[in-house]
């Protein structure tokens, strides 16, 4: 028949923690995808894309390990990253360590494209997120943040540990 036990339900407190996270985790990413739609004309997903590629030394990282990063499933970085393909920013190519594996290559164009779009997409989150908190809330926030992607996904590759 299944478990009778009756449920542990939020105490007033937790409920209001959790409805204003949930808030938070719905409004933050809309604002965000605004502003760079607004500026720039791409998504936040797309500009995470660019991005991560911005940050490694040769601008290049397997699409597989691309998704875990951007937090996206793989089939929906394939379609974004060839839509980014036909506007230049980014070409697809073999690993040449594995046959099996796809490369991600930001080029020249894509680079331009993250240079000019970060400075904006930045002030945005600044304004929302680190102008209203302080240090100490800003510490706590990293924190309640890693414990909690640490109880979902330990193994996510942007997780940095309990601190």
């Amino acid at each position: 028949m299944g478990d009778t036990a009756e449920p542990q339900w939020l105490s007033d407190e937790q409920q209001l923690t959790w409805r204003s996270m949930t808030a938070m985790l719905t409004q933050l990413p809309a604002a965000l995808d605004a502003q760079l739609q607004r500026d720039a004309g791409i998504s936040h997903f797309e500009y995470s894309v660019l991005s991560a590629l911005s940050m490694e030394p040769d601008r290049t990282m397997r699409m597989s390990i691309l998704a875990a990063f951007v937090q996206g499933a793989l089939p929906r970085l394939s379609q974004v990253v060839a839509r980014m393909e036909k506007r230049g920013w980014i070409r697809r190519a073999p690993d040449p360590t594995d046959g099996r594996a796809t490369l991600a290559v930001l080029t020249d164009s894509g680079w331009e494209k993250v240079v000019a779009t970060a400075p904006g997409h930045v002030s945005e989150v600044r304004r929302l997120v680190f102008d209203v908190l302080t240090k100490s809330q800003q510490r706590q926030m990293r924190e309640v943040a890693n414990r909690v992607v640490g109880a979902t996904n330990p193994d996510d590759p942007c997780f940095s540990g309990p601190n």
